[in-house]
């Protein structure tokens, strides 16, 4: 795999994004309160630019009306169809076989978990060397 400096340490400030094109690749380097992670530009969803999308985090519930925002900074959300993935691992939390608008039965039961989606975002192998930011393509 070739390797190329994308940045220099302190460029891409914390919460920040840089966008570029490696080896004919959109990819786009996270700087996530100070660790560096590289995902491909493209979602595997429908092909929209994730260089556009938001980034943000996890709105998560363990009851109606109780609300814990976490994860902030961590989740990217593409502009096109609003599929969200984890900057850290590429995973998507969305599914398309349940993301369809049908009748269900309702019941109430114990708390639900998170459910990875069956998508991933392309990640790229990241590292710092001499103050330089060197993604791995």
């Amino acid at each position: 795999m070739a390797r190329h400096v994308v940045a220099r340490v302190g460029e891409i400030e914390a919460g920040g994004r840089k966008c570029m094109t490696l080896e004919g690749r959109g990819v786009i380097v996270f700087n996530v309160k100070g660790e560096y992670y590289a995902l491909s530009e493209t979602c595997p969803h429908k092909g929209g630019s994730l260089a556009k999308g938001i980034v943000t985090g996890l709105v998560e519930s363990s009851e109606p009306g109780e609300y814990r925002h976490t994860r902030q900074g961590e989740i990217i959300r593409c502009p096109w169809h609003q599929w969200e993935f984890d900057i850290k691992t590429g995973r998507s939390w969305c599914d398309p076989r349940r993301l369809r608008l049908m009748k269900f039965d309702v019941k109430v039961e114990p708390g639900a978990t998170l459910v990875e989606g069956p998508y991933v975002a392309e990640t790229f192998k990241v590292e710092i060397e001499d103050d330089y930011v060197v993604v791995e393509v």
